[in-house]
């Protein structure tokens, strides 16, 4: 009997076997089986996935979850791609160091976090998970095990193919001239190669760090000081939440959200090394930007994990609220060029609007450029209207330069959304390495690109 295997978005795959293999032995022998009859392969990490990545339409689930090898020493860390972000950061912060990625989802594996580029709110300072790879152990599809090592260049030919010109971008594969390996896989959504191990590195703890949750009377006001504080030297988070996102986060927090509050910027500074008095420094800006005397600021770990968990709370309770009114989520993970950032705001804001009144919520990564859409459906009429909508809003970044998926791939839900980024010869250049790579095309199948030789039930609505 096929087994079901879901995500986060509650996008669902069968498979007709979940295999957990412990050693990358195990993994070899597996692929190696697989190639030889045919089956298709379908990497897993946590299933904390959006995209529909990890859910397959037949074959084998080959789970990456027992790969949970976790040594943190001075300067980097190797760690499974079984292993939580949660345990690499506990287990970085006991020797005085972090992993600069973020994601929101703290129980993502690292797995999975390779497998997407992922990034998150302090990406506005340390960037995406790319950068901070040394090494990556896959799988490869001929059944060998290969440790690459940063600075390894590709070593087959390619035709490169020009990035966005954004921060962050994990539509399609990532092929520079002169690519290397590490920087290829990650962000390839497990269609190259599986993860089986990384070595990542690991930064210096600042003794001090000043965190903030700064409300304002008006969006105006919010946006305004966005461009105003993007150049505060060592401000590692600037995040965004609108006014429908605060009105929904009063159902958790109540009165302390200052009434007035309309909008809202999460900010964090690394304070080591500072001249004068920063929290001084941060009252005379908020002063000067209009932000509501009530605001949130703190210096303690304490803090930070009570405004990390503010911020946590609203992609939980927009994910409710899909549920309960039984549609699937319609979300954006579209990013422009920062000097683009205004336009896009004011494309989302009016269209959204004009069409969704009550109906959506705008937060995030506003930084980067990348604030991500929420539709709330409450009919079936809302949901095909927000399919198209998506469409139009994904049509709208690229013509701003910008990408369709900034941190959380394409997977199966929205690989439709492709083709208006990259021309036909620039996906056939992708669709050629997959195929040096994966020459029966059986890792993978349907995520990033249609497979070639199944149909697929796509839902092309998001």
């Amino acid at each position: 009997m096929p087994i079901v295997v879901d995500d986060a978005s509650g996008y669902q795959g069968e498979a007709d076997r979940w295999l957990t293999p412990e050693s990358p032995e195990e993994v070899s022998a597996l692929v190696r089986e697989a190639v030889a009859a045919g089956i298709p392969i379908t990497g897993s990490g946590a299933g904390t996935g959006i995209t529909g990545g990890r859910c397959p339409k037949g074959g084998w689930l080959i789970s990456l979850e027992k790969f949970r090898r976790l040594d943190a020493g001075p300067g980097k860390a190797h760690v499974g791609a079984g292993v939580p972000l949660k345990d690499l950061q506990a287990a970085a912060a006991k020797t005085g160091q972090f992993y600069a990625p973020d994601p929101t989802e703290y129980t993502a594996s690292l797995g999975g976090n390779i497998a997407t580029n992922a990034s998150g709110s302090r990406s506005f300072r340390y960037g995406s998970t790319r950068r901070h790879i040394q090494s990556l152990t896959v799988a490869l599809m001929d059944g060998t095990v290969r440790t690459f090592r940063r600075g390894e260049k590709l070593d087959f030919p390619y035709t490169p193919i020009p990035a966005p010109a954004t921060t962050k971008n994990t539509a399609g594969y990532f092929l520079p001239a002169q690519g290397e390996w590490v920087d290829l896989l990650c962000g390839s959504e497990g269609t190259l190669a599986l993860v089986l191990d990384a070595e990542v590195q690991l930064l210096k703890l600042p003794k001090s760090i000043l965190s903030g949750v700064i409300f304002f009377p008006d969006d105006t006001a919010a946006l305004a000081a966005v461009e105003q504080w993007r150049g505060i030297p060592q401000l590692q988070m600037l995040e965004y939440m609108d006014e429908p996102s605060l009105v929904m986060l009063r159902s958790q927090y109540g009165e302390e959200i200052p009434r007035a509050a309309c909008a809202c910027l999460m900010v964090e500074q690394e304070l080591d090394g500072l001249p004068g008095d920063p929290v001084d420094e941060w009252v005379e800006r908020m002063d000067s930007a209009g932000g509501l005397e009530d605001s949130w600021f703190g210096e303690t770990a304490k803090d930070r994990e009570r405004f990390r968990q503010f911020r946590h709370t609203l992609p939980e309770l927009v994910n409710q609220r899909v549920r309960n009114n039984g549609h699937h989520k319609l979300s954006s993970d579209f990013a422009v060029p920062i000097e683009r950032n205004a336009d896009m705001l004011r494309f989302y804001r009016e269209s959204l609007r004009r069409e969704f009144t009550g109906k959506h919520t705008i937060y995030g990564h506003i930084g980067d450029a990348h604030v991500h859409v929420n539709i709330l459906s409450e009919s079936h009429d809302d949901f095909v209207r927000g399919g198209a909508w998506m469409r139009q809003a994904a049509a709208h970044a690229v013509s701003l330069g910008g990408t369709v998926s900034a941190e959380h791939g394409l997977g199966k839900r929205k690989l439709h959304l492709l083709p208006l980024m990259f021309n036909p010869n620039e996906i056939a250049a992708m669709k050629e390495v997959k195929r040096i790579l994966d020459p029966k095309w059986l890792l993978g199948q349907g995520t990033i690109f249609p497979d070639p030789f199944i149909t697929l039930d796509l839902d092309v609505s998001i």
